[in-house]
């Protein structure tokens, strides 16, 4: 759907739910996006914005006028923290959110909030790392030829390269901001049973879907079953999704080598 449709649709619209938890370049990307579509759609935009709560980031600049943060994933660090949040700039909004989060009785644990509070200190320094070590792995996936592509947005072949220097690149971070997210197509000449394989051969990363703690995980997906639109900017085959933590490079590279050999034959 391209933006004059999207504005037709939007025309009689009271709310606009934007979902991009991924990653926070793609959640910039569709906050940008929707954004522009508001400029024409006096509408309330709320972004699921699951891993943007980064340092120097963040989708209100953008017009967004709510934000739902995962703080399970960077912010808490540990992958042991079930807790979200909801931002806005608008003070009737937040007394609207506040007074509904009263009436329903919701909350968190205080040890919970306590494990945050403590990990918040330490999120600038994590972030940096795992974005490090994951353009380091990616650089390294693209010389692997069992990956058909390797979709990193601070990599200049992969989809979306140009959207994201426009976004994460400042003054402050001239490298950019990137997180630690990328996924591979693994080949099309691949079953889905021997990328299942390689997964399961992997000894260091973990099977797992809450990213952005210090372990390293990964997870394949089947496209064809969790999208109607072909996907254009993704060559054939199967794309598996890692997450990386805090392990040494060297190491996550000889991994994936070995798993590489003992399913991807």
């Amino acid at each position: 759907m391209n933006y004059d449709e999207a504005s037709k649709v939007l025309a009689d619209s009271d709310l606009l739910v934007s979902e991009a938890d991924v990653e926070s370049v793609i959640s910039r990307m569709a906050a940008e996006m929707t954004a522009d579509l508001k400029e024409s759609n006096p509408l309330l935009i709320c972004c699921m914005n699951g891993f943007d709560l980064t340092p120097g980031q963040g989708t209100e600049p953008l017009g967004v006028d709510l934000t739902i943060h995962a703080l399970t994933k960077y912010p808490s660090g540990g992958g042991d923290v079930l807790m979200g949040s909801i931002i806005t700039r608008s003070d009737a909004l937040a007394r609207t959110i506040k007074l509904s989060h009263m009436r329903l009785g919701t909350g968190v644990g205080a040890n919970d909030v306590e494990i945050l509070l403590r990990s918040l200190s330490t999120l600038e320094m994590r972030y940096a790392t795992q974005d490090h070590h994951a353009r380091e792995l990616a650089r390294w996936c693209e010389g692997q030829s069992v990956f058909a592509q390797v979709l990193h947005p601070a990599l200049p072949s992969s989809p979306g390269h140009i959207h994201w220097e426009k976004l994460c690149v400042s003054q402050q971070y001239p490298e950019g901001r990137a997180a630690g997210i990328f996924s591979v197509v693994v080949d099309a000449r691949f079953s889905t049973a021997q990328v299942d394989a390689f997964c399961d051969a992997l000894r260091i990363f973990k099977i797992g879907y809450s990213w952005g703690g210090p372990m390293s995980l990964v997870v394949p997906y089947q496209k064809q079953n969790i999208r109607t639109l072909p996907a254009l900017h993704l060559k054939p085959g199967t794309v598996v999704r890692f997450c990386i933590g805090f392990e040494d490079v060297a190491d996550l590279q000889e991994d994936i080598k070995q798993a590489i050999d003992a399913a991807l034959v």
